[in-house]
């Protein structure tokens, strides 16, 4: 028996697949169809731009009335954001259409009324996209006028020169003319016909479709953001942000430090009380047994040292209990030279006052390494320490007469308040000149 040739051993199985041809004037008519689809669309949006750009006319006008309006028994006060939301509705639909037009895709604007009468005209005098939208208007106007006529001139001449070849003998005598030659007789019609449509089809394939997307590009263009209000933009996004994660922060610092004060910090008590019993029930306290408890029971009692340390540094508990004015208070008292502490700048820290827990600890940590390098480098007999908010950034000063001159290439503690306050963007100003005084100033974002 004759096995079949196949791509199994055996022979059998299925037969390789062949890749298919696609034959040119199949593949030529495809080509032809996906260019006429882009053609209406191109006709289509020219010819919706003109009635758009008589519209829009009307939009300016009935701005300056909404305006006029507001000192006439104040009628305005509420009319005039909905009138400007109505201009977001347009000018975002007309985005959208130009969008399309270019193939491309846009990020819908915000389109929505913040609650209560003063937070409207707020967005209204602060939001950069209305001065867009209302500068869009006569540019619109504009180049929607040119597309759109232009528009009508290509669709509207190519039905309009079939309407004449195919009933010229029916139209008054003024009106038998194309490409301004008397039409008298069908072979006239004809060959005027062909011509004035071929010249009407060349402006609509070649030279329509460039200026939609010329026109539809100028609208994206006009209702885009500059670079620099992107940047703006993104600045205050990033300030939201930024506000958002030092309060997960906060949080997560407060966190770590209960579960090792409460949990870790205990475990090592425990366990160093039960080494020191240990100790107590040996009969003497020599021998190789005895020398390993004790040492590990220093050993812990070093631990629970490193982590009272690692605790105050990361966020001292006496700021959870008390609070970044409490704690500096307490502080100060107990600083080696006599300070004096001015917080009449910083605001009540209530509940709903509170800084955020990364920003406490940072000022927290200025304040307490100047005050000790204060007190083993400068000499000063006197110090004083500021704090002041204003808005969304906390200051903190720290002064005192003693030598000056700090260098920082020494290796001083100015290096490591940089970093701290480097990490939550704020900045850091040493004025030290030699004979004194020296004055460390820094500044930490503290707004939400």
């Amino acid at each position: 028996m004759t096995r079949r040739a196949g791509p199994f051993p055996d022979g059998h199985g299925p037969a390789p697949v062949q890749p298919a041809v696609v034959r040119p004037h199949l593949r030529g008519a495809e080509n032809m169809r996906v260019r006429w689809n882009k053609i209406s669309r191109h006709v289509g949006y020219a010819l919706l731009t003109l009635p758009s750009a008589l519209a829009s006319m009307l939009l300016l006008p009935l701005a300056v009335v909404g305006l006029l309006s507001v000192a006439v028994g104040g009628l305005g006060l509420p009319l005039v954001p909905r009138m400007a939301l109505a201009l977001r509705w347009w000018t975002e639909a007309h985005r959208r259409s130009a969008a399309q037009e270019r193939d491309e895709t846009v990020t819908a604007r915000p389109a929505a009324l913040p609650t209560g009468l003063r937070a409207q005209w707020r967005w209204l005098l602060d939001d950069p996209g209305l001065r867009r939208d209302l500068r869009w208007i006569p540019r619109f106007v504009g180049t929607g006028l040119l597309l759109g006529l232009f528009g009508l001139l290509c669709a509207g001449g190519l039905l309009g020169t079939v309407a004449v070849v195919a009933g010229w003998p029916l139209l008054p005598d003024d009106e038998r003319t194309m490409l301004g030659v008397p039409v008298d007789h069908w072979l006239a019609a004809l060959g005027l016909g062909l011509a004035q449509f071929a010249l009407l089809a060349l402006l609509t394939w070649g030279v329509l479709p460039g200026f939609a997307r010329w026109q539809a590009r100028d609208t994206l263009a006009a209702l885009e953001p500059s670079a620099e209000e992107r940047l703006a933009e993104r600045v205050g996004e990033l300030t939201e942000t930024r506000a958002d994660v030092l309060d997960a922060h906060g949080a997560e610092l407060r966190r770590i430090e209960r579960d090792l004060h409460d949990g870790t910090q205990a475990r090592l008590v425990s366990i160093a009380m039960r080494l020191g019993v240990a100790r107590d029930e040996l009969p003497d306290d020599t021998g190789a047994l005895a020398t390993l408890l004790r040492e590990a029971q220093e050993g812990t009692e070093e631990a629970m040292t490193e982590l009272r340390g690692v605790i105050r540094s990361m966020y001292p508990p006496i700021l959870a209990d008390r609070g970044l004015a409490g704690a500096l208070t307490s502080m100060v008292a107990g600083s080696a030279v006599p300070t004096e502490l001015d917080l009449t700048g910083l605001r009540d820290e209530g509940p709903d006052r509170r800084l955020p827990a990364a920003v406490e600890a940072a000022a927290y940590f200025v304040v307490t390494e100047t005050l000790t390098n204060v007190a083993k480098h400068s000499g000063a007999g006197q110090a004083r320490v500021t704090l002041a908010r204003s808005g969304p950034r906390l200051t903190v000063e720290v002064w005192d007469d003693g030598r000056g001159g700090v260098d920082e290439s020494l290796g001083s503690g100015v290096i490591g308040i940089r970093r701290r306050v480097a990490a939550l963007d704020g900045t850091v100003t040493v004025t030290s000149p030699t004979g004194g005084p020296t004055v460390v100033g820094a500044e930490l974002p503290c707004g939400s």
